[in-house]
């Protein structure tokens, strides 16, 4: 369910391009410093974005550095280091990471994810004593989440609302939600992200779960009936599309609240 936020490459000035992957860089460097080298192959595009929108309105100090790395030794990269907020991000990928492993685990009995989880486990148990509160309610949220699945939930809304508060939870870093408005503002934008997120990963999962009559809301919610699976994502794409729509309106809307001192362009 992870990995849908991508840069827009196109989009971004080369010089603005190479910001967003030091901040990558960075992230994956404090995995590695943090957790190990073998976690760092987590390394997910929406951490660095979290680490991204949270840096770009914090005050902190940050060293940006060359270093080389084990995927492109030869060539040294810009790297943000001694950054708390990337140690966060590089804390919460592993956080998010375990748990999707556990459910994939649970799910599909996949050999993989038992040596993903394996590899990740002692991080994992000294990051719940480290976010202690954080990790209660995430896993809760994935609770409600798996209860709503069991029933065979009808309503994407209704489905997507425990990632949303899941996603809620990750945008909250403490430090900036000293701040009662950035707090407000970051959970919106978290909520509506998670609220994307699962209605992204639903509808691009419809041909396997429809293959394996796996769960999934949309399914259920438009009342899937043995049409081909073409025809099937054909007539359900536009109000989908507009869910869709509604919750990156909303993110947006949120972060042109918020008081941006850095990288608001590549965002």
């Amino acid at each position: 369910m992870f990995g849908y936020i991508l840069p827009e490459k196109p989009e971004l000035k080369i010089r603005e391009f190479e910001i967003y992957k030091a901040y990558y860089c960075g992230v994956c460097k404090a995995i590695g410093k943090r957790h190990g080298n073998i976690p760092r192959l987590t390394l997910t595009y929406d951490t660095t974005f979290l680490a991204l929108l949270l840096s770009s309105i914090s005050d902190e100090s940050f060293k940006i550095t060359r270093e080389g790395c084990i995927a492109h030794p030869l060539k040294k990269r810009k790297i943000i280091k001694d950054s708390e907020i990337i140690d966060y991000a590089a804390d919460m990928n592993i956080i998010l990471s375990y748990l999707n492993l556990k459910d994939k685990w649970v799910d599909d009995k996949s050999v993989l994810s038992l040596a993903g989880l394996s590899a990740l486990s002692n991080s994992y148990k000294k990051l719940v004593k480290q976010y202690p509160q954080k990790c209660v309610i995430i896993i809760d949220r994935l609770k409600e989440l798996a209860v709503l699945e069991d029933k065979k939930c009808d309503s994407i809304d209704q489905a997507a609302e425990p990632f949303a508060k899941l996603m809620e939870e990750v945008m909250l870093y403490k430090p900036i939600c000293e701040s009662e408005n950035n707090e407000k503002i970051l959970r919106w934008i978290g909520y509506n992200l998670g609220k994307w997120i699962y209605t992204t990963d639903a509808f691009d999962d419809l041909e396997d779960d429809i293959n394996k009559k796996a769960y999934n809301p949309l399914i259920y919610q438009y009342k899937y009936m043995d049409e081909s699976i073409q025809d099937f994502r054909i007539r359900i794409k536009e109000n989908v599309e507009f869910n869709l729509i509604y919750t990156l309106n909303q993110v947006s809307k949120g972060f042109e609240l918020l008081e941006c001192k850095r990288n608001a362009d590549i965002i």
